[in-house]
């Protein structure tokens, strides 16, 4: 069958059709992500009314059926008739794409949402959406269906006060998933109130029968960010450094401060929106940082003077900081617009913070001198990584394909095609090796606990065993010698036993992996198998349970009787290879989950291994507490 085409097959989709048509073109996707993105993009709305100097509270309420309000007390949005469309303007901004105060440089001199598209698509993508302001005296109110006005801009009486508030109920026909997720909100809420200083944020949950309300409030700005995700982990010192300023209509604010641990966490803001792969401003500041400590360290003969200077990465060894801008026209560059392009942001953090950075160091020496210290041992600890990484090269050059003798490698060379399963244990790895499909499936026994890297630096992590082993199975050399391109495996596979010890080990992994190889996470390369957890028999018949949910159904359908017979495996090593096979490692039965993470949560994940593998007992233990809601299927 052939099919027509011609100028009569070209679509036009007139106003926000287009949006309804693609979602994802304008609010990334249509998971549970694109569906907090809605919030976000009113809340963005209000940020600007604050950011304009109009607004300092903002109310997000999540009702009971998961409709959604987000209160302010800015301007209200304009309700006069806008000439140009002959509608009011309200009905203007909900209903016109690029349309809204962001456009022409008259309503707000910076931005952050989807520069002015932001109300109108949630609205397009919402079964219902409501809108109130009080401006002038007097409340306004109208109604819109799936991007349409179902009634007229109506006046409802006389106010004392001021401001917009919208409500709207996610569209079942777009989202895949309908329900907001408490955590997921309060999160990006508490970073937005970190980022603009004095602002007011409330969260109310009232689906529960007990309402839940988080206040946000940081008079500190950023300063209490750089505090707040430092808590857990001995800042050097007290202080924390800020600087602030304008060049060249950029506003630059940075907070920073050093820990004792070995990671570096820069997480970088424009417009109050995160981006995650950096861009000019990141590099501005780390071009001052690295500059003006080693003008410092050489002044002060911290460094001699046959000394190589600090690299960046020794000086931001266990810092934390924010860099965060205000600019009017961000450019956004890469796949996924999460790099800043603008060059004068460049000139204008590395001229700020080289000047006040300068001021500070001279003014506290004290702290100057705690940064230097830590900056050299970091140097001389990388200089013994590189070493460690070069004997490690040679010796895989002399001995030929220089695998790790434990692993039972695959004979496929096509990395696609290949898998490697991380074992726990001498005698899982034996059952595993036995079930494997040796084609395609390789083995890497991992014996007891690998090192904890929350609390090493490289070059003690490069001397690991186990650690040796994965990093030569995986082909890709670590850290700053990571090359995905070499890559031997596209399914790296953690395959540890149902119980605490099993999760302690995947978690380990976890951390190294997102510490020294984050992008095989990024790229969604690493898995979690999901080995049964039960084994049910009944004459002839043999069916697992992955969760008890799942063996409480089996059980419904094979009958409860005293015929059934039921195993609780505590271990991968309990398993035979016939059974390991069927249930964990046979691609067309098992169930794999992917590992994934999102580069927008950063300062999140970051602070979750800090609590999880860090040195400190008190915040472990609350997390646990607090979380412990969500465990299952753990032999505590």
């Amino acid at each position: 069958m052939e099919y027509e085409y011609g100028a009569d097959q070209i679509q036009i989709l007139e106003g926000l059709e287009a949006v309804r048509k693609r979602p994802g073109m304008y609010i990334g996707s249509t998971s549970s992500k694109g569906l907090h993105h809605l919030v976000y993009e009113i809340v963005d709305n209000a940020v600007d009314e604050a950011l304009a100097g109009f607004c300092d509270t903002i109310v997000v309420e999540i009702y009971k059926d998961n409709s959604v309000s987000v209160t302010d007390n800015g301007r209200g949005i304009p309700v006069g008739i806008n000439h140009k469309a002959g509608i009011p303007a309200v009905e203007v901004v909900f209903t016109i794409l690029h349309a809204g105060g962001k456009f022409g440089g008259g309503g707000y001199k910076v931005s952050g949402g989807l520069h002015g598209v932001g109300a109108s698509v949630v609205n397009a993508l919402s079964e219902w959406l409501e809108v109130e302001i009080c401006i002038d005296g007097k409340k306004y109110w109208q109604r819109y269906e799936r991007g349409k006005p179902v009634t007229k801009l109506k006046e409802l009486g006389e106010t004392d006060c001021r401001g917009t508030k919208v409500t709207f109920l996610p569209d079942k026909e777009i989202f895949e998933e309908t329900v907001f997720d408490y955590e997921t909100l309060k999160q990006r809420l508490r970073e937005i109130a970190f980022l603009t200083k004095g602002i007011k944020i409330i969260l109310r949950d009232l689906r529960e029968e007990n309402p839940v309300e988080k206040q946000f409030y940081y008079e500190g700005g950023i300063k209490e960010y750089v505090k707040y995700l430092n808590r857990h982990k001995d800042p050097l010192y007290s202080d924390i450094i800020y600087c602030e300023g304008t060049k060249d209509n950029v506003y630059v604010e940075v907070a920073m401060q050093h820990n004792r641990t070995y990671v570096e966490g820069c997480y970088s803001f424009v417009n109050n929106i995160t981006t995650p792969e950096g861009g000019t401003h990141l590099i501005g500041f780390k071009n001052a940082l690295t500059k003006t400590i080693n003008d410092y360290a050489r002044s002060q003969k911290f460094l001699k003077d046959n000394e190589a200077n600090l690299s960046g990465e020794d000086i931001r060894e266990g810092l934390i900081a924010i860099i965060s801008i205000k600019i009017q026209e961000p450019q956004f560059e890469g796949q996924t617009k999460q790099k800043l392009g603008n060059s004068e942001a460049r000139g204008a953090v590395e001229s700020i913070v080289s000047e006040q950075l300068t001021y500070y160091l001279e003014q506290n020496p004290s702290v100057a001198r705690i940064i230097c210290e830590k900056a050299v041992l970091a140097q001389r600890a990388r200089e013994a990584a590189r070493k460690a990484r070069e004997l490690t090269r040679r010796k895989t050059a002399l001995e030929g394909s220089g695998l790790p003798g434990k692993l039972a490698d695959c004979s496929e060379k096509d990395p696609t095609k290949c898998e490697i399963f991380l074992v726990e244990g001498d005698s899982a790895g034996g059952s595993a090796k036995t079930a494997r499909s040796r084609a395609t499936q390789a083995i890497l026994p991992l014996r007891g606990k690998i090192l904890n890297v929350e609390k090493a630096r490289l070059d003690k992590i490069l001397e690991n065993e186990e650690i040796k082993a994965m990093i030569t199975a995986f082909g890709t050399g670590i850290s700053d010698d990571f090359d995905i391109s070499k890559l031997r495996y596209h399914k790296i596979i953690i395959m540890t036993d149902a119980d605490v010890d099993g999760a302690h080990i995947a978690t380990l992994l976890l951390t190294f992996f997102y510490r020294f190889m984050p992008e095989l996470i990024k790229r969604g390369h690493v898995y979690m198998a999901q080995p049964p957890l039960y084994k049910i028999e009944k004459g002839n018949t043999i069916r697992y349970a992955y969760s008890d949910d799942e063996l409480n159904k089996l059980l419904n359908e094979l009958g409860r009787d005293n015929s059934v017979r039921i195993q609780r495996y505590k271990g991968l090593g309990e398993m035979n290879s016939e059974q390991l096979w069927d249930t964990t490692m046979d691609p067309e039965k098992r169930i794999l989950l992917r590992v994934t993470m999102d580069e927008n949560e950063s300062s999140e994940i970051d602070m979750t291994f800090t609590t999880l593998m860090g040195d400190k007992v008190e915040p472990r233990r609350e997390f646990i507490e607090a979380n412990a809601k969500y465990v299952r299927n753990l032999d505590i």
